[in-house]
């Protein structure tokens, strides 16, 4: 057998296997960070007064509101996120509150995204806001609410 379809049929193997663990993968980033944005949420909404001064510090209007906001968001589309229910959608209202956290409160970081990647890599909201970006990109999955319903809807046709 010569190299090169020794390689690509170890290629054609390790694809399937990735293929089958697309769906856990995808659970397990959804249970993980859909957890971390509800007790996020949960945090800031249990001690308002604190990311309404934070949020007065960093001169974001209407702070208290804006925490509420936040934390509402971060608590509920956390919970859609866990469920994966929304697939596509529940990432945008998180992706926009990271990319607002990144130029309000880690703006060296946003700026050292070039020149020193380590500082963008290592701020508080880069893991969420990657989470975010790998389930809008990949969807869901299969063990998701998502998907159970998409099920009952095509079986019902």
């Amino acid at each position: 057998m010569n190299p090169a379809s020794l390689y690509h049929k170890l290629n054609h193997l390790l694809a399937l296997l990735a293929g089958l663990l697309r769906p856990l993968f995808l659970l397990v980033i959804r249970l993980y960070w859909g957890w971390q944005f509800f007790l996020t949420g949960k945090g800031k909404l249990t001690n308002l007064d604190r990311p309404t001064d934070y949020f007065a510090s960093l001169h974001i209007p209407f702070p208290r509101f804006n925490a509420i906001l936040v934390g509402s968001t971060e608590m509920v589309f956390g919970l859609l996120f866990l469920a994966g229910l929304g697939g596509r959608v529940v990432p945008l209202p998180l992706m926009t509150l990271l990319v607002v956290a990144y130029i309000t409160s880690e703006q060296a970081a946003l700026h050292a995204f070039y020149s020193d990647p380590d500082k963008f890599l290592t701020a508080t909201p880069f893991l969420f806001l990657f989470a975010v970006v790998i389930v809008f990109i990949f969807g869901p999955g299969k063990l998701s609410l998502d998907a159970v319903f998409e099920k009952k809807t095509s079986s019902a046709e």
